[in-house]
């Protein structure tokens, strides 16, 4: 009798374990991110502007604690992102959300690769089927009037204003899905 007992203690609590594990799973946001288009296309300042922007898009995820950065090191175009490219990449990597970001330079001066400090970083945020939820927009030079400091300073004042934007409004629009369903 007692073994028995012991033995279905040992059950139930293995089986209410697993069901807390996943629903603590359930609660993470995945969200992809894929590489920014850089405006202009040239390929010297690209990889710098990846690495800053992932940057601080990671230290911007590793403040909340629900949603998990996941990174393809594909680049879409901002303008005509294809809703089934997207739907079919959440899918393969179980993500929640995906966006698709644009970082662009301001040009200044005479010579063909003079670049500003400034940029304006946009941000799509599209749902696991492709369709677009929000977007945002961050310019570094009219939200926060700076002249000096450096590209990659601006690129990361730039992504990090652009997802405060979209996880406002996410927020905002979470309450009216859960209501719908």
């Amino acid at each position: 009798m007692r073994k028995e007992l012991l033995f279905t203690l040992i059950l139930i609590f293995a089986l209410k374990t697993n069901t807390i594990s996943a629903q603590k799973h359930h609660d993470i946001q995945n969200i992809l991110y894929f590489n920014p288009e850089v405006e202009p296309d040239v390929e010297e300042i690209k990889e710098p502007t990846n690495l800053a922007f992932f940057s601080a898009v990671s230290d911007h995820i590793s403040t909340h604690k629900k949603r998990k950065m996941l990174k393809t090191e594909i680049q879409l175009s901002f303008e005509t992102a294809d809703p089934k490219t997207i739907s079919d990449y959440a899918v393969n990597n179980d993500a929640d959300f995906v966006t698709v970001s644009k970082v662009k330079y301001f040009k200044v001066g005479l010579g063909k690769y003079v670049f500003s400090n400034q940029v304006v970083v946009s941000m799509k945020l599209f749902d696991k089927s492709g369709n677009l939820i929000t977007e945002s927009s961050y310019d570094t030079y009219r939200k926060n009037m700076r002249m000096l400091g450096s590209a990659e300073n601006s690129i990361k004042i730039g992504t990090a204003g652009a997802l405060k934007t979209i996880f406002k409004n996410l927020r905002k629009l979470k309450p009216i899905t859960d209501n719908d369903i």
